[in-house]
């Protein structure tokens, strides 16, 4: 019984200026800011669901050339540090950060004011994957209803509130996007989109090869768009969660790897829900050039 209390008591969520984060992350937090960046991290950027674990897949093979051996050395979120975690007595993200080799591979779901400043002042890499608005919240709604480490969502009708309120676990998808998109330009940001990665999946991984200073051939490429197909990761233990007790993951609810489609969102917004979100949309995105494919 002791556990699950345990587990409910960190499901709540706190603020840091604002932003909602897990209470053991906030906990953390002075750790966490004094982070120490080095010039060549390479920093995996999301918002909650947008592709994290694709992405990372993705990074990885091309890190290995494509060696699936060397990718399935350990779990997926072994093997790149997820800065802000923290479960005591777990050690914490930024202590598994600090005991990797350079050059490191890292990640964070933080919105940029938030991040680390040593990621700034080291001019760092970063690797942003935005993924549209409406299927990341159908997205999150269901990682929610599976995950017991965060708030229980209720129903998707009092979901659809707090997300758009951004009361959600790393604040406001509006904020998260706007604020990457604006630092594309000043930064080393290589800014996809997830809708991107769907539709031509090698020439998405070509750029990411690229901007990770990687020349491979053909034949690598066609590997790793083969095996970081959603087909491929979702029967793959290293990247399916499948290893995370129930009790953390529940994955009879929902499962961690659950469609990985765009246009989703057709299948749970009503009309009114629809309407109503893009008229936020409009206003929240005011000024924002950015276009999101919203069905393939």
């Amino acid at each position: 019984m002791a556990l699950t209390s345990d587990l409910k008591k960190q499901s709540q969520l706190k603020e840091v200026a604002g932003i909602p984060l897990q209470s053991t992350t906030v906990d953390n937090w002075r750790q966490i800011q004094k982070f120490e960046a080095k010039p060549d991290d390479l920093l995996i950027c999301t918002y909650p669901k947008a592709g994290t674990t694709w992405i990372q897949e993705i990074v990885d093979m091309i890190e290995q050339d494509a060696d699936v051996e060397k990718c399935q050395r350990a779990i997926i979120q072994h093997r790149h540090p997820f800065i802000e975690w923290a479960r005591p007595p777990q050690p914490s993200g930024v202590e598994k950060a600090n005991a990797m080799p350079a050059p490191r591979i890292l990640r964070t779901h933080l919105p940029t004011q938030l991040l680390p400043p040593s990621f700034w002042e080291n001019n760092c890499k970063f690797l942003y994957v935005a993924r549209n608005a409406k299927d990341c919240m159908v997205s999150y709604y269901h990682f929610q209803r599976m995950n017991q480490v965060l708030p229980d969502p209720g129903t998707w009708e009092e979901y659809f509130e707090t997300f758009i309120d951004g009361k959600v676990g790393w604040g406001s998808w509006f904020d998260h996007v706007k604020g990457w998109w604006r630092k594309k330009d000043r930064y080393q940001v290589l800014f996809l989109f997830y809708e991107d990665i769907k539709k031509d999946p090698k020439h998405e991984i070509q750029k990411v090869a690229q901007f990770m200073g990687k020349n491979l051939d053909e034949t690598v490429l066609d590997k790793i768009v083969q095996e970081t197909s959603f087909e491929k990761m979702k029967e793959n233990p290293m990247t399916n969660r499948s290893t995370v007790p129930k009790s953390i993951l529940d994955q009879s609810i929902s499962p961690f790897m659950r469609k990985g489609t765009v246009g989703d969102w057709k299948n749970h917004f009503t009309v009114a829900q629809n309407e109503k979100f893009d008229e936020i949309y409009r206003e929240k995105m005011k000024g924002i050039t950015i276009n999101f494919c919203m069905e393939l």
